[in-house]
């Protein structure tokens, strides 16, 4: 299976859209973001997915959550709440937007997860720590500041292979 994987929007609606194109040429089968969609319309967007279940978590700027309870609900999405565990071609996964850097490394370490996926940093990270690989794709909007203050300027998503336990980061613009 193929899972895009996506985090901190933050309202960006063209890298959204171009994030789903992306989603849509690799032919993913699930989508999950990490959370910080902001504003509850922007999981609209989501709708253009082709063939691909969204689902998500909360972020630490997601203040507007029964509207965006309401949004994943009207789109046929999955909102999984603060912290989420699923299975998912017999990998268990831990999905967490990584508010508390504490309780992400916390979860990582404890070997539960096979994949552990997160967001907040805004810096991308893909690494194997213990038994566990740990994905963060960065943040999908544009010219948006990471928690050292440094701008990105290339926002990317991931594409990870359940059945080869790999992932690619690509960029939601051209080049």
């Amino acid at each position: 299976m193929k899972i895009g994987i996506i985090s901190d929007t933050h309202d960006d609606i063209e890298s959204v859209v171009r994030a789903i194109n992306v989603f849509n040429n690799e032919k993913v089968d699930l989508v999950i973001h990490a959370g910080d969609y902001i504003f509850p319309g922007i999981v609209q967007q989501f709708t253009d997915l082709e063939g691909a279940k969204l689902i998500g978590v909360f972020g630490n700027n997601d203040g507007e959550k029964i509207g965006l309870y309401e949004k994943f609900s009207k789109i046929g999405a999955d909102l999984k709440g603060e912290f989420c565990e699923i299975e998912i071609d017999g990998l268990i996964f831990g999905i967490y937007h990584g508010t508390s850097k504490d309780l992400t490394e916390a979860a990582i370490d404890s070997g539960k997860y096979d994949v552990f996926i997160c967001g907040h940093t805004h810096i991308k990270r893909g690494e194997k720590k213990g038994r566990t690989i740990v994905l963060n794709p960065g943040t999908a909007h544009r010219n948006f500041p990471n928690i050292n203050g440094e701008v990105e300027n290339v926002p990317q998503i991931i594409i990870f292979d359940t059945d080869l336990k790999s992932y690619t980061f690509l960029p939601i613009f051209d080049s």
